[in-house]
């Protein structure tokens, strides 16, 4: 498998500019008639030539290319300029993070593009960037005529993809007309069912004569319901429902409509019920109201050229032990992910699942959101104000594999055990207890595409993590198989070509009707071409998950310190595909389940319980200063090295010590059959505690500091960047710095050197031995300062290393460790530090209003994006 590093830049994507100590909150206005506010902002992001020299010339300069091209600059519009703003009045979120404002009334409608024709090149574009590939040409060969025979299919028998990809707006309810009269049409696809009516509260859970839906030749049931006599409708809004069908045997179940979009649980049942969502009213923009249909007020935040990605699940978000709400995720949540820096959230646990011990990957109503939570008037709200915050929000959709509840979800939903799924054991994983989606099925791709779809056009999603996708590519589902890099693991009778076309397909759908959708795959196996856009005959993924990397960390702190190989380290890190975009993370959410270790556990373990007093607040121990320097290492290497975005899952920032149980009755293991004890049915550990990491008089502060200034400085120099996507920004005023090299990974000294763009890190892992007038490598000439160290105090750290003391690096030319240039650094043991050009550090930086903790950056940085 061939690996690679990038060396080119990122394509303009923020409404924000680099300018002269000043930020802004990012104002949308417009007069009528004139451009919508989201081409505002799209005409500054592609006007935007300020640079912090000439900030103010710059600024000029735009309003007046604005202006010609009669674009109306209200006041406020561009309060970048260092007239319009004062820094000093700023909090550092505001000042780092400016909000989206719009004006009043503002109505965000999305603007889709069209779907794109399959190209007529025969599927091997992708293999221009790794020649060995052409050994399985016939494969990629194989798996393009499939997708442009499905392609055309749609379009010749559904009118396309785009009505092929709405089925929700077919199937399921809606509101519409039969013989001139308005009422409610109900659609399901069940075509082993004898029967089918809809019971609910409408008619007392008891079907009358009107409510036998009729079966058409392909399998699906129809049903119209006239509107009351009054206008009311037959159905009232937020009133419970099922189908009532008769199955392939003749038994007779309850079932919750396949495409509801909304389900709940009475808290003195067990079953769920289907819910009739359509409130009769529509809010104002902005207005949150229990029957009135949400109205989205805000833009989409443009695409960043890197994600840093706080991965988050609602229910468990809250300090209290109990289900959080959407609605207290959007007060209290959204403000902090904000203020530490991060750019996009991805969250968990968004479709309807029964069992809430899954984590939300046991999913039973496909188009339903979460009614633990709220409403789905309340998640759209709560991500319409992500949206004013300039958070880009992802969800993590499940579309490989679902619940295999009877009761409440879509299996057997006709008494036979195919439909969506494969039939007998193809259709059953043996590990996950679920089943299986058949991707050749005609209406598995309409249900599927059409979800992928809904979530986007309704919720105003911006992408997606798709969950699962290693078990969907292949035939063995990658489990009890070790993949080597070997071609024929990939391209051969293990791989499942249905599913890998339906995923070619649903990027296919997203990048076209959205253009600015990310999808990441969470996928193990290194599948080539994964991330190469399908057009090329690519799988079509934005990024994979880099999960190598939390893996090799577990493994890593099985061992003494002294064993520690920083090769073996650096080589985890970087190993993955050319061109190929990869998200890293130090730990998984997996790791912070009951039974399982964060990073922080392995590090400390039960001294977490006993020692994590601050300085002057109680005993400390050398298994908790070890720790606590280890994990701010390993977080910040992780990020510079791991991949062109980076991770996060909630509470693992500050460490969290409390492991996450979902409450839970007694069970079986199903791979198994040994007996799991429950909690008995318990939410004290399913929730966070951020009242530790507030607490001024406890460690946990310092992990939560580090982590903010890391993201920070990501903002300020953008040292992450996906590389198949990076082009020259200088012409737009701002630019992102690709650049990578590993210069250094001594086992002996146990430091690692690392150049990302123009800022140098060094990483000293030894245990004992500090480093004075260390000499790094660099690749730019010049003066350097100390940017970020993980000494300071503000971070838990000794000092011995701190931009309050530091002084200029002055570089020399003459070849080292392979770079044409080098300075000398002080390298204590156990901290990494961050060093950048002279001229963009100031070291009382974190003293002023807008600073950020223990950041020394000037102003924004030279690289500013949002």
């Amino acid at each position: 498998m061939r690996t690679g590093s990038s060396v080119i830049q990122s394509t303009p994507c923020r409404s924000v500019a680099r300018l002269s100590g000043v930020t802004r909150p990012r104002n949308v206005a417009t007069a009528a008639g004139e451009m919508s506010p989201l081409e505002v902002l799209r005409r500054e992001n592609e006007l935007l030539k300020a640079t912090v020299a000439e900030a103010s010339a710059s600024i000029q300069e735009l309003e007046g290319s604005l202006s010609s091209s009669n674009v109306p600059l209200p006041q406020g519009a561009f309060a970048g300029s260092p007239a319009s703003i004062d820094s000093r009045a700023l909090a550092p979120e505001d000042y780092w993070s400016p909000t989206i404002d719009v004006p009043a009334g503002y109505v965000y409608e999305d603007e889709y593009g069209a779907i794109t024709p399959v190209p007529s090149h025969d599927g091997t574009e992708c293999l221009k960037w790794d020649d060995t590939l052409w050994s399985h040409a016939d494969h990629f060969r194989y798996r393009w005529n499939i997708l442009k025979n499905i392609r055309n299919a749609i379009d010749q028998n559904e009118g396309g993809m785009q009505k092929f990809s709405q089925g929700w707006k077919i199937y399921g309810f809606n509101r519409g007309e039969n013989n001139g009269r308005t009422g409610i049409w109900f659609r399901e696809w069940a075509p082993g069912a004898k029967a089918l009516a809809l019971v609910g509260e409408f008619n007392n859970w008891e079907p009358k004569e009107g409510h036998w839906a009729f079966k058409n030749e392909f399998g699906v049931w129809e049903l119209f319901l006239p509107d009351n006599p009054d206008g009311s409708q037959a159905i009232p809004h937020r009133s419970k429902i099922k189908c009532r069908v008769e199955t392939i045997d003749g038994t007779w179940v309850e079932k919750i409509p396949a495409w509801i979009k909304w389900a709940t649980q009475e808290w003195n049942e067990v079953l769920f019920n289907g819910v009739y969502w359509c409130p009769d009213q529509v809010g104002a923009p902005g207005e949150v109201h229990p029957d009135k249909k949400y109205t989205f007020k805000y833009p989409r935040p443009p695409r960043p050229r890197a994600l840093r990605i706080y991965e988050c699940h609602v229910g468990m978000s809250s300090e209290e032990p109990k289900v959080n709400s959407y609605s207290e995720f959007r007060k209290d949540m959204l403000p902090r992910i904000r203020k530490l820096g991060y750019n996009a959230i991805q969250i968990m646990a968004i479709q309807e699942h029964a069992y809430y011990g899954s984590f939300g990957y046991h999913v039973t109503n496909f188009f339903g959101a979460s009614s633990r939570c709220g409403t789905p008037e309340e998640l759209k709200a709560m991500i319409d104000e992500a949206h004013r915050l300039g958070l880009i929000v992802l969800m993590d959709v499940v579309h490989s594999h679902a619940s295999k509840n009877t009761n409440d979800g879509i299996n057997m939903f006709d008494g036979t055990d195919g439909m969506y799924f494969h039939s007998g054991a193809r259709g059953n994983h043996w590990m996950w207890d679920s089943r299986l989606f058949n991707y050749g099925n005609w209406e598995t791709l309409r249900f599927l595409l059409s979800n992928a779809r809904w979530w986007m056009d309704e919720y105003k999603f911006d992408g997606y993590r798709f969950d699962g996708v290693t078990s969907m590519m292949y035939h063995h589902h990658g489990l009890s198989y070790a993949f080597t890099g070997q071609y024929d693991e990939y391209f051969g009778m293990n791989t499942d070509v249905d599913a890998v076309v339906y995923l070619q397909l649903v990027n296919n759908l997203l990048h076209d009707l959205f253009p600015n959708c990310i999808t990441i795959g969470e996928d193990v196996s290194g599948m080539p071409a994964f991330c190469r856009p399908w057009y090329e005959g690519g799988v079509g993924f934005d990024y994979r998950l880099n999960m190598a990397i939390a893996d090799k960390w577990i493994e890593v702190m099985k061992h003494s310190d002294y064993d520690w190989g920083m090769a073996d380290i650096t080589h985890t890190m970087t190993n993955r595909r050319y061109a190929e975009a990869c998200v890293g993370y130090a730990e998984s959410h997996d790791q912070a389940l009951v039974g399982d270790k964060t990073i922080a556990f392995w590090l400390m373990d039960k001294d977490m319980y006993d020692y994590m007093a601050a300085p002057g607040h109680g005993a400390s121990s050398p298994v908790i200063d070890r720790g606590i320097a280890l994990h701010k290492m390993i977080r910040l290497i992780t990020m510079a090295l791991g991949g062109e975005s980076y991770l996060n899952f909630m509470g693992n920032e500050f460490g969290h010590p409390e492991w996450i149980d979902f409450p839970r009755d007694d069970t079986y293991d199903p791979s198994t059959g040994a007996f799991v004890p429950g909690n008995g049915g318990s939410l004290e550990k399913c929730r966070r505690r951020w009242d530790l990491c507030d607490a001024d008089f406890l460690r946990y502060k310092f992990l939560c500091a580090f982590d903010r200034a890391m993201c920070h400085l990501d903002k300020a120099f953008g040292f992450m960047s996906a590389p198949h996507q990076w082009v020259s920004r200088k012409a737009f005023g701002f630019m992102s710095a690709p650049h990578q090299w590993v210069s250094r990974k001594d086992e002996g000294d146990k430091v690692v050197v690392v150049e990302r763009g123009d800022l140098v890190m060094v990483f000293n892992f030894h245990p004992t031995t500090s480093y004075t007038d260390y000499r790094v490598g660099c690749n730019n000439g010049g003066a350097y300062k100390l940017l970020l160290s993980s000494d300071e105090e503000v971070f838990g750290g000794w000092r011995n290393l701190s931009k309050e003391t530091d002084g200029d690096h002055v570089s020399f030319g003459g070849d080292h460790d392979r770079r044409p240039n080098s300075f000398l650094v002080y390298a204590p043991s156990r901290t990494c530090a961050v060093y950048g050009p002279a001229d963009w550090a100031d070291p009382e930086a974190d003293r002023k209003p807008a600073g950020v903790p223990g950041l020394g950056v000037k102003e924004l940085g030279p690289y500013y994006e949002y």
